[in-house]
């Protein structure tokens, strides 16, 4: 059995921050769903707030942080000239920015300003899984 490489175990821990990441993008906008049903300021409405603040704050920005500087680390073994990679970077900014929207959101529950219906939330649901596909894509075929 050969020694265990770093990049290997930096890699192994970048796809468990994907993934714990990935799970917040999924859960936090059904969590949303639900919460477009019940009355701002009402028992249910505050539960759903501690779910929503305690999923972004303690899985999902740690696990963002984490994708970044572990990501970071494997893109610089390998070299940045590669054009897929950069198409990927691309991707997860964007799912960067689709986590940035989904706290503004969350906030707006907070505040008990919601405006958008639980149709809206089931359809941003979706972004983040094709995102995922197409990053995923990027980094097994590596096509450019």
């Amino acid at each position: 059995m050969t020694e265990i490489e770093l990049y290997d175990v930096i890699k192994i821990l970048h796809i468990v921050a994907v993934i714990s990441w990935l799970a917040g993008l999924l859960y936090l906008p059904r969590i949303f769903v639900y919460h477009t049903q019940v009355a701002a300021g009402s028992e249910t409405d505050k539960i759903f707030q501690i779910m929503e603040r305690k999923l972004l704050r303690y899985i999902m920005n740690p696990a963002m942080i984490l994708v970044f500087i572990f990501g970071f680390y494997l893109a610089s073994e390998i070299g940045f000239e590669f054009i897929w990679l950069h198409i990927k970077i691309t991707l997860v900014l964007i799912l960067a920015f689709y986590h940035h929207l989904l706290g503004r959101w969350r906030k707006s529950f907070e505040k008990g300003e919601n405006k958008h219906s639980q149709k809206f939330y089931r359809i941003i649901n979706e972004l983040p899984i094709l995102l995922v596909i197409a990053i995923v894509a990027l980094v097994v075929l590596k096509p450019f």
